[in-house]
């Protein structure tokens, strides 16, 4: 019977071979997945065999994988801000990046203020459930197009206790209009990939994810322009408009912000000191 250390060790090879990033953590995460523990443990059972019906399950999560095909859709879920989230090909898969945008916010703001919240382009609702959980008495709006991420994103309130303050709404933001005005914070994470860009990126983003989510135009900067313009009418005076950017955009952002009457603009660094979140006030 072949134990856990050595079906991790092969295994990381095999994701080594096809060009999978990080091989060894993916094959622990896969093996924690399949004897439904905490990758940690692993290093507490090395030398436990695997039963046929395990190693079955388990050849079948690599062969996904070294497919490319992204880890957080093979186990179903992924944490973000220490929260669990659903997801599945309908939605984008968190990143690390946007818990600066969650940051940044709640930095700005006490837990038991009573806010109206807007996310724009929710996908699996981790930005609008993140920051209910966080502002303790907030209200969020959670726009989305798709009717498969509403869904998961409906899932994902429930499994998070804070679907009685969230509302979950189909709406194409760059066509359609949204009539309340009433908004302390709105916040978005909109597709800034360009075409270009969209081309050169690896198998599991271009093959996997939704494409909707991540480009749809030439340029990168086009959601930033029709959201920005929509806002000014939609939030509160005082309110905020928070944005995440990509990388090298954040000067660009800025003017059509500015160019859309929003103030006191100001500019978060991620961890890698990349210009990620870009807010601004509506005065």
């Amino acid at each position: 019977m072949i134990t856990v250390l050595e079906s991790i060790n092969l295994s990381s090879d095999y994701l080594k071979n096809k060009g999978i990033e990080s091989p060894r953590i993916n094959a622990e995460l896969l093996l924690a997945h399949v004897l439904n523990c905490k990758r940690l443990n692993l290093y507490l059972s090395f030398e436990r065999p695997l039963t046929e019906a395990e190693l079955k399950n388990y050849r079948e999560l690599l062969k996904r994988r070294s497919k490319f095909e992204p880890l957080q859709y093979i186990i179903g879920k992924v944490e973000f801000f220490g929260i669990d989230f659903i997801v599945n090909p309908s939605v984008l898969i968190p990143r690390q990046e946007t818990e600066i945008l969650i940051e940044t916010i709640i930095k700005q703001y006490d837990k038991y203020d009573k806010l109206n919240i807007l996310d724009i382009g929710t996908g699996s609702g981790n930005i609008a459930i993140t920051l209910a959980k966080y502002l303790q008495n907030s209200f969020v709006t959670a726009l989305d197009i798709s009717e498969d991420a509403l869904k998961t994103a409906n899932e994902n309130a429930f499994l998070n206790n804070v679907n009685g303050r969230i509302e979950f709404i189909r709406l194409d933001f760059l066509t359609e209009d949204l009539t309340r005005n009433d908004f302390d914070i709105i916040v978005s994470n909109p597709p800034y990939i360009s075409i270009k860009e969209f081309e050169t990126l690896r198998p599991e983003l271009k093959e996997f994810e939704p494409k909707v989510a991540l480009t749809g135009y030439n340029s990168g900067i086009h959601f930033y322009d029709i959201i920005s313009a929509k806002s000014i009418y939609l939030v509160k005076n005082g309110g905020r408009l928070f944005f995440e950017v990509g990388k090298g955009q954040s000067l660009k952002v800025k003017d059509i912000m500015e160019k859309n009457n929003f103030q006191n603009i100001t500019i978060t660094k991620d961890y890698l000191n990349i210009e990620r979140v870009i807010s601004g006030e509506n005065k």
